[in-house]
């Protein structure tokens, strides 16, 4: 390849990473509009949830309520893009991989958004209620009084739902890298003491400083992990199962 024939070919791929990006800027636009038309039964829904019945909410700029808004709506919208932008990506890197790693790409797409919901809602309705109570807790057995401003409750909210979303997301990961050939069970089997180390610090520093706590969300975390190491285990195998079928052609 002479080197006009290389600028011809990044001049191509910028101009495909350029379409991709357009795509995934429009897509992320409409969901924010739409976010904004759905901000506010979201706003209602999440302040008259058991968690927040007993606070009164307060705002302490002019800007916090439009800002709580355009959070929303931005949460929303960032939901929305999600498998698109993941689908983007997988278009535009897909001519360089192998139809093997292509078809597996694709297939993880949609779970990636399922598991991030799922990751969502366990983080709001059990992780977040006991580290509110627990804050709440401490704050009445200091004899303070409770006022807060609605832009802190989200904030404290997004702090611990998104971080542990995210981790739900491991099992996903794994299998993907796994068919990628770059884990294997027997890597992850090794690497189980320090990653039970690990999800048992995210369990520990995400929740309140007491046992029950710690254990509630920490098993889930762990079963993840194991839940991982079998999804690769199966991954293997087919992997194993075709190689000697290769082989034995």
């Amino acid at each position: 390849m002479n080197k006009l024939e290389k600028e011809m070919s990044l001049l191509d791929h910028l101009t495909e990473l350029r379409r991709r990006l357009i795509i995934i800027i429009a897509v992320l636009f409409l969901g924010m509009v739409l976010g904004l038309f759905v901000a506010q039964p979201v706003y209602q829904y999440l302040v008259s949830a058991e968690t927040a019945r007993h606070l009164v909410f307060h705002v302490f700029s002019f800007w916090d309520g439009i800002g709580l808004y355009m959070k929303i709506a931005m949460i929303v919208a960032l939901a929305l893009t999600l498998p698109c932008a993941l689908f983007q990506l997988w278009a535009f890197v897909s001519p360089g991989l192998l139809p093997k790693e292509r078809r597996a790409a694709l297939r993880y797409i949609p779970f990636v958004f399922l598991m991030f919901m799922i990751g969502v809602l366990f983080a709001y309705y059990i992780v977040f209620p006991m580290a509110l109570t627990f804050t709440s807790q401490v704050t009445r057995s200091m004899g303070l009084e409770e006022t807060y401003g609605v832009v802190q409750y989200f904030t404290f909210m997004s702090n611990i739902v998104f971080p542990v979303a995210a981790l739900f997301e491991l099992p996903l990961i794994i299998m993907f890298l796994t068919t990628l050939r770059i884990l294997s069970p027997a890597l992850l089997r090794k690497m189980r003491r320090i990653a039970y180390f690990v999800l048992v610090f995210i369990a520990v520093v995400v929740t309140p400083p007491d046992f029950i706590s710690d254990i509630l969300v920490a098993i889930p975390l762990l079963g993840l992990y194991e839940l991982s190491v079998f999804l690769s285990s199966i991954v293997y195998r087919k992997q194993q199962a075709s190689d000697r079928e290769k082989l034995e052609e």
